[in-house]
């Protein structure tokens, strides 16, 4: 049982992202229906079990644990379970557990972050204009996430920001935003938009912005370097040689990254999705609550799942249609 986790394609898997909750205080146009449909509270692990879930894969080899949402921040009580993985952080046995939020909660919890041992966060920002983020973010407030964002830099937390690439929105910003983040020693990350779940009345062809397109603009104003960073996810980077920061462009639809894929991800109900691009699933809850004190019916459904990871997805745009949509929402599987 100490072996380490190898999918089928040889690829050890060290990166878990466990989304602690489907609930968000935004309802972004590229992720969400105005109007969600939540999970029902009884159906989600507690953080007892959340802890006891992402505990397993510690033993297992993950080296690295990604908490995500929904917004996670929005969760009841979530400290006590950063609070409670920390002695992973201590031991050793876990290198590095990082956050991907909207940033609307960070004033109120980025000193009690540091304190559990959380040095990087991902902040999803894809406008600088309040009235543009206010539109896209529909219930979103600009200023509660720029104050966010500074309480999380002088808490110590290096903070990452995610832009997602939509076609007439941002693509006018691609330089303020760009500014913006070196003026502020931050890295910056494009992200084309994903086909994942229904999104009412939101067209995902029109919202497409290839990130060739992003580079290419980037190209006609700084020097760019390819870099050979590699941080266990699927962002390819470059160094902007002017301002010396790092932009990452993560490109699910324009150039398949699944070759080095090292991370599966896990659902505040308990469901292991060995592939964000498919639908094939593990029931993890059922072997975490049958046996709650032995993890070893948990471990070998863990070691099982991963023996079923595909070789990579089907996102694809280039026919003009929505060629591997994914009906869930990316708020269930985490972002």
């Amino acid at each position: 049982m100490t072996a380490p986790l190898i999918d089928p394609f040889q690829r050890r898997i060290d990166y878990l992202r466990v989304s602690v909750t489907d609930r968000c205080d935004f309802r972004c146009v590229y992720c969400m229906a105005e109007n969600m449909t939540f999970l029902p509270k009884k159906e989600l692990l507690t953080l007892e079990e959340l802890d006891r879930m992402c505990s397993s894969f510690v033993g297992l080899g993950v080296r690295k644990l990604r908490i995500t949402g929904g917004e996670p921040l929005v969760r009841r009580d979530i400290m006590t379970f950063f609070d409670g993985m920390k002695r992973h952080l201590d031991s050793g046995a876990l290198d590095e557990m990082t956050i991907t939020t909207n940033g609307s909660q960070l004033a109120r919890f980025a000193d009690a972050l540091y304190a559990a041992g959380i040095r990087r966060i991902n902040v999803s920002l894809d406008t600088l204009d309040e009235e543009k983020f206010a539109r896209v973010t529909r219930w979103g407030r600009l200023p509660q996430v720029l104050k966010g964002i500074d309480a999380a830099q002088a808490a110590g937390i290096h903070v990452k920001i995610n832009a997602v690439a939509l076609k007439g929105f941002n693509e006018d910003e691609l330089l303020p935003m760009t500014e913006w983040c070196a003026a502020r020693g931050m890295d910056l990350t494009w992200i084309e938009v994903m086909p994942m779940g229904d999104i009412g009345n939101e067209d995902r062809l029109g919202q497409y912005w290839s990130l060739k397109d992003v580079r290419s603009a980037l190209a006609q104003h700084y020097t760019v370097t390819d870099l050979p960073d590699r941080t266990g996810g699927p962002a390819r980077y470059v160094r902007l040689e002017e301002t010396g920061q790092r932009i990452g462009f993560i490109t699910p639809l324009s150039h398949n990254f699944c070759e080095s894929c090292n991370r599966v991800r896990l659902t505040c109900t308990g469901e292991l999705y060995m592939c964000l691009g498919q639908e094939d699933m593990a029931d993890l809850r059922a072997p975490l609550r049958d046996f709650p004190g032995d993890d070893r019916a948990l471990d070998n459904a863990i070691r099982a799942a991963i023996a079923l990871k595909p070789k990579g997805h089907d996102f694809d745009y280039s026919r003009q249609r929505l060629d591997g949509q994914m009906p869930r929402h990316m708020s269930h599987t985490g972002g």
